[in-house]
């Protein structure tokens, strides 16, 4: 771990369980490879972590709100330890509509931290944070929409 990351991880919201399923996710890619439906890595990626002993839920329905009503629902792929929402991908590359994908899902529900994790030709993945206006203690919240902005934080793939 570079000393920079290592710097920043008191600092990162659940560094601890993103760092176990980030870990997770390579082990996963380096015995499968590419190529699987997403369902197969969700099933691999439930084993692995369970394996290093965390709560993972799949397909967990979440209700999407607006000015107190209900007017969605999505299901994650996994929820790691009722903190963290991870969304597969069997993509080429991440692209904005993934990150974005899960951003909303951060925005519409009470989770602040999200994984994107990429099963395509290359392992790639995404840390992504949208904290509320009711669990920010310390950092400034933008005044126009009452929410901090997003914060999209790639870890460097030496993990």
């Amino acid at each position: 771990m570079s000393d920079t990351v290592a710097a920043e991880a008191p600092r990162l919201k659940h560094f601890g369980v993103t760092q176990d399923i980030i870990g997770a996710f390579y082990e996963v890619y380096n015995e499968l490879g590419h190529g699987f439906l997403e369902s197969v890595y969700r099933e691999a990626m439930v084993v692995a972590l369970r394996s290093k002993g965390l709560v993972v839920e799949r397909e967990k329905t979440v209700n999407v709100e607006f000015r107190g009503e209900i007017v969605g629902v999505f299901r994650t792929d996994l929820v790691v330890q009722n903190t963290i929402v991870v969304e597969l991908k069997c993509a080429r590359t991440i692209d904005s509509n993934h990150e974005a994908q899960l951003l909303n899902y951060l925005k519409a529900t009470r989770f602040e931290v999200g994984l994107l994790l990429n099963f395509g030709v290359k392992p790639q993945f995404r840390r992504m944070i949208w904290e509320t206006v009711r669990s920010r203690r310390r950092s400034p919240v933008n005044p126009r929409s009452g929410v901090a902005d997003a914060q999209i934080k790639p870890i460097p793939s030496s993990v």
